[in-house]
């Protein structure tokens, strides 16, 4: 059986559902372009990588050291 409580959950997810949707209707439809060779070591990006991820302008070894970075200093 259904209470108050259960009521005011399923309308705090509903408006989060709505406030997501909204903000996602606003983001850019543009698709990114990938550049052909990468911004730290000028090696040349893979063309698997650059049409599984629009918009890349690092190589994979390069992303993976800006990610480990990034994980680093997160904290």
């Amino acid at each position: 059986m259904a209470d108050i409580a259960d009521f005011a959950n399923d309308l705090v997810q509903e408006r989060i559902d709505q406030a997501v949707a909204a903000r996602l209707a606003l983001m850019p439809k543009t698709v990114l372009h990938s550049l052909m060779f990468c911004d730290e070591c000028d090696n040349a990006i893979p063309e698997a990588r650059r049409l599984a991820q629009p918009g890349c302008t690092l190589c994979v070894v390069c992303q993976a050291a800006d990610d480990m970075r990034a994980a680093r200093y997160a904290r």
